[in-house]
């Protein structure tokens, strides 16, 4: 499965900020028991989880940057690393936290960076996987194969003040949609 090919999503899912909040409580329930030492929320929409997970369990937040965007332009077949993961992983308890598993890679390379920098354990949330993501994540709030659809997504600002995300005009195009859903 090619990532960021929107024409086989089933639907289009609109996840409210109250939406985002449920589900970020829902992954920070899964997580409770584990006692984790570091959040290591991966940049840029990974941040929004990851800041929420960190802050309900009172825990460190490190941001990575692995990205196939440059300028939110997909510019590049597998994701590559602009801001590694810290030295401070070393004998720590990690969770790494994106908002959506697509293919599953970048959670993982996240994962095994974590790993090879010294963590004890490495557990991978999110709070969108696809059915196609491979691997999965340990954790996820909501499972769904519908093109997912964040509230710091929907819209842009450009020179012609805030309109609908192209690459979100373009995945609906794709779907024959004509709208967003609600």
């Amino acid at each position: 499965m090619k990532s960021y090919d929107y024409a086989h999503r089933k639907g289009i899912e609109e996840i409210t900020w109250e939406r985002f909040g449920e589900l970020s409580r829902a992954l920070t329930e899964q997580l409770s028991g584990k006692q984790v030492d570091i959040v290591i929320g991966i940049a840029r929409a990974g941040l929004f989880p990851g800041t929420a997970v960190a802050c309900a369990l009172r825990r460190e937040l490190y941001p990575v940057r692995v990205t196939r965007r440059v300028n939110d332009v997909v510019q590049y077949q597998s994701p590559i690393w602009r801001v590694d993961v810290p030295a401070t992983v070393a004998g720590q308890r990690v969770a790494v936290i994106d908002e959506i598993a697509d293919s599953g890679e970048t959670l993982a390379i996240v994962a095994a960076r974590a790993l090879e920098r010294g963590a004890r354990q490495v557990w991978t949330l999110s709070l969108v996987t696809h059915s196609w993501a491979n691997p999965k994540p340990d954790f996820t709030a909501l499972a769904s194969d519908a093109l997912i659809v964040f509230p710091w997504d929907k819209l842009v600002f450009t020179n012609k003040g805030w309109q609908l995300h192209p690459e979100l005009e373009s995945a609906i195009r794709a779907q024959d949609k004509s709208s967003l859903n609600g």
